[in-house]
C-alpha cells in the first residue's frame, strides 16, 4: 500500500481546514497497459486494456480469466496515444445490454462503436455485435483523447483532442466545421446511427457542426460527471506550459469555448484570428508544466462514496508524469480552493474510475495495477437538519439548523450537493429552494470530516414569471394571490391593493404579490407613458378641491365637440360611478362623494378610444 499524506493546509476565513489524508491500496494487478475503468451498475469493475481488451474484476475482487471483449485485431495501439481508450455503459444497460467504446481503428482514426453483451453470459460481450456510430479522421498519431461518458441527461458525451502534432497547426480546435478539439454530445437512442439532441448549443447553427457541445480543447484526457450534481469536469493536457481543469456547472446549456489554441490554460498562446478574452471559458485550476510539478494531467472524479467521509465532495486529479495528487473543492464563497495532497514517485497514473457505489480507483499503466483511493479516518457521525421547509426568497429565507458539532469542527452547508457556506455557525439562511445538507468539517488536520446529513428539502413559492400584463394604461397582475400592492417609481400607491390598476401618471410601475404563506415577490418595473390632455382631446382639466371632502368639481375644456364617458373608480380600477356627457366646448360637473371612504380614487375621461386618468383623494 502506498500512502498519500497531506503536505499543504488551506486557509479559509481565518481558519485552517483539513484535506483528506489520501491513501492508495492495491486493488488488483496483472493488467496489460490499463487505460480506463468503468462499472455497469453492479459490483463489477471493467478494466480497459490499450491493446483492445476489456477485463473484469468480479464483485469479490477476482480477475476473470476470459476478457469481456477482445477486439485487438481491429485496434491500432502502436503509438503511445492510440488504442482502445474509453468505455461507457448505457444507462439502461441492465435492460438493453449496450455499451460503447472509443478506439483507434487500423487506419489510425477515432472510431466510436456500440457493442452488446452476450445473451447467455453477463461476463462475455459479443464481438460481432459492433455497430459503428462515428468515425473521425486523425491527421497525427497523438491527441486522440479517448474518453466517453453518459451525462445525467442520458446523452453520450465524447471528448476529442485537436488531432495532434504540436501547437494545433491546423487550428482544428477552433474550427467549428471540424469535430477535433471538441466535446461532442449525441443521442444514441434515436436516429441511424444516432441523432442530435434538439438542445445542443449549435444544433441550428449553419456555421457549426451539430454534434459539438463545447470547443477549444487540446487533449481532454479524462472527463467525468459529478454523480450528485451533474457538473462536468474536464482535464485538458497542455502544450508545454500549463495543465488545466475546466468546470461546467450543472444544467449548463453548453457552447463553451475553452480557448485552445488561443489560450493554454489562462495564458495567451496564439491569438491569431482569436476573439476578445471575454468570449472564452477559462479553467478553474492550472498548474505548471515542468519537471518538478508534472507534464500531463489525468482527470479524475468528485468523490461521492460513503466509505471515506474525509474525501466527500473533493474533485481529485493527478499528473501522469510526476505522480502528484491534488484536490479541488468549492470554497463556499463562489470560488474554488486547490490543494496538493501528495507527491508520489512517478507511477504513470493514467485514468481514474468510479464503481457503482461512488468509490474511486486509479490505474497505473506501466505497472498494470488498479489502486483504490482510500482515506481512513475516525470521522464523526453525520449531523441532521431541522428548520423551515419554505424559502420565500433571499429577503425571507428558510432558517436551517444543524445538530451541534464537537469542539474543533465547523459546519459545511451544501445546496444540491454544492458547498455554499463553511464556517462556525450551526444555522444557515436558505434563500432558494433545493436539497440542503450539512457536514461537520475538521478545523485542522488532526480531525476528520463527516459525511453530509440526509437531504432536507426546501421549496420556493410558485410565482409566475410574468407578474404584470399591460393593456394600454391598464395593469393586471395574476389573480388568486392573498395580497397586492402597486408602486409608482418605487413608492407605494395609496389604495392600489387589487390585482388591477389603471395608470394615471408617467413612470415606472411595479407590483408586489403576497401568497397565503406570507411570501412576497416584486415584479420587474414597467415604464408607461400615459396620454397627455391634448392626446386625449382635452384642452384643460381641473379637479377641486383635491383632496376632497363631500365631493369635488370637475372643470374641463375639450378641443372639439363630442360625447364623453366619465367614470370614477377605486385605486385598483373598479368603477363605482359612471356618466356620459355631450360636451360642446366646456363642462362643469359636481361629483358627490360623501359616502365614499377615505383613500385614493381614479377619475377617467374617455372618447373615441382615447382617455386620460387623474388621481383624486378623499380625506
Amino acid at each position: 500500500m502506498r500512502s498519500l499524506l497531506l503536505l499543504v493546509s488551506v486557509f479559509l476565513g481565518g481558519a485552517i481546514y483539513a484535506q483528506p489524508s489520501l491513501q492508495l491500496e492495491v486493488f488488483a494487478s496483472g493488467f496489460s497497459l490499463p487505460v480506463d475503468i468503468a462499472h455497469a451498475g453492479d459490483g463489477r469493475l471493467f478494466i480497459v486494456e490499450k491493446a483492445g481488451r476489456i477485463r473484469i474484476i468480479d464483485s469479490d475482487g477476482s480477475i476473470l480469466p476470459q476478457p469481456f471483449l477482445d477486439i485487438d485485431a481491429r485496434v491500432n495501439s502502436l503509438a503511445s496515444e492510440r488504442g482502445l481508450l474509453g468505455l461507457a455503459f448505457h444507462p439502461d444497460y441492465t435492460d438493453n445490454g449496450y455499451f460503447f467504446v472509443n478506439y483507434t481503428n487500423n487506419s489510425g482514426d477515432t472510431r466510436i462503436s456500440r457493442f452488446s453483451v452476450s445473451a447467455g453470459n453477463a461476463n462475455q460481450a459479443d464481438p460481432n455485435s459492433e455497430r459503428i456510430l462515428l468515425e473521425v479522421d486523425q491527421p497525427f498519431n497523438n491527441h486522440n483523447a479517448g474518453d466517453l461518458n453518459f451525462g445525467p441527461d442520458g446523452y453520450l458525451y465524447i471528448g476529442l483532442g485537436d488531432g495532434g502534432s504540436a501547437d494545433d497547426p491546423g487550428n482544428r480546435a477552433q474550427n467549428r466545421q471540424n469535430l477535433l478539439g471538441k466535446m461532442l454530445r449525441i443521442d444514441v437512442d434515436n436516429g441511424d446511427p444516432y441523432s442530435i439532441p434538439e438542445d445542443n448549443p449549435f444544433a441550428f447553427d449553419d456555421f457549426t457542426l451539430d454534434e459539438i457541445w463545447a470547443i477549444g480543447l487540446r487533449n481532454p484526457w479524462r472527463f467525468s460527471f459529478d454523480r450528485l450534481t451533474g457538473a462536468l469536469w474536464i482535464a485538458d493536457v497542455g502544450q508545454n506550459r500549463w495543465e488545466e481543469v475546466n468546470y461546467q456547472p450543472p444544467g449548463s446549456p453548453g457552447g463553451q469555448n475553452y480557448g485552445w489554441r488561443c489560450y493554454e490554460g489562462s495564458a495567451a498562446f496564439n491569438l491569431s484570428g482569436c476573439q476578445s478574452s471575454g468570449e472564452y471559458t477559462f479553467p478553474v485550476q492550472t498548474y505548471s508544466n515542468s519537471n518538478s510539478v508534472g507534464c500531463s494531467i489525468t482527470g479524475g472524479y468528485v468523490y461521492r462514496g460513503v466509505q471515506y467521509p474525509d474525501m466527500y465532495g473533493y474533485y481529485i486529479y493527478t499528473d501522469y508524469c510526476s505522480g502528484r495528487f491534488w484536490s479541488i473543492a468549492p470554497d463556499g464563497q463562489g470560488g474554488w480552493r486547490n490543494a496538493e495532497l501528495a507527491n508520489l514517485d512517478n507511477t504513470e497514473f493514467v485514468s481514474f474510475g468510479e464503481d457503482n457505489q461512488g468509490e474511486l480507483y486509479v490505474a497505473a499503466i506501466s505497472d498494470g495495477i488498479i489502486y483504490k483511493l482510500t482515506a481512513p479516518c475516525n470521522s464523526p457521525e453525520a449531523p441532521s437538519i431541522s428548520g423551515d421547509a419554505l424559502a420565500c426568497g433571499p429577503d425571507q429565507p428558510a432558517l436551517l439548523e444543524s445538530t451541534p458539532a464537537l469542539p474543533g469542527y465547523s459546519y459545511a452547508w451544501y445546496r444540491n450537493g454544492i458547498l455554499v457556506a463553511l464556517g462556525a455557525s450551526p444555522t444557515y439562511a436558505a434563500g432558494q429552494g433545493g436539497t440542503y445538507s450539512v457536514a461537520f468539517w475538521a478545523d485542522s488536520q488532526a480531525g476528520c470530516n463527516s459525511l453530509p446529513s440526509a437531504g432536507f428539502e426546501v421549496v420556493e413559492p410558485d410565482f409566475p414569471d410574468a407578474l404584470i400584463m399591460v393593456n394600454g394604461a391598464e395593469l393586471t397582475a395574476p389573480s388568486g394571490f392573498a395580497g397586492y400592492q402597486w408602486f409608482l417609481d418605487g413608492e407605494p400607491i395609496d389604495g392600489a391593493t387589487g390585482n388591477t390598476y389603471t395608470a394615471v401618471e408617467n413612470g415606472n410601475y411595479t407590483v408586489q404579490l403576497a401568497d397565503d404563506n406570507g411570501c412576497m415577490r416584486m415584479s420587474d418595473a414597467i415604464m408607461l407613458a400615459v396620454n397627455t390632455l391634448e392626446e386625449a382631446g382635452l384642452a384643460e382639466l381641473k379637479l377641486s378641491p383635491n383632496p376632497f371632502g363631500e365631493g369635488f368639481l370637475m372643470d374641463l375644456t375639450v378641443l372639439e365637440p363630442g360625447e364623453w364617458r366619465i367614470w370614477l373608480a377605486t385605486a385598483d380600477g373598479k368603477v363605482i360611478m359612471e356618466k356620459r356627457r355631450f360636451v360642446e366646448r366646456h363642462l362643469k360637473e359636481w361629483f358627490s362623494a360623501a359616502e365614499l371612504p377615505g383613500g385614493t380614487y381614479l377619475l377617467g375621461l374617455e372618447k373615441d378610444g382615447r382617455r386620460v386618468v387623474r388621481r383624486v383623494a378623499r380625506r
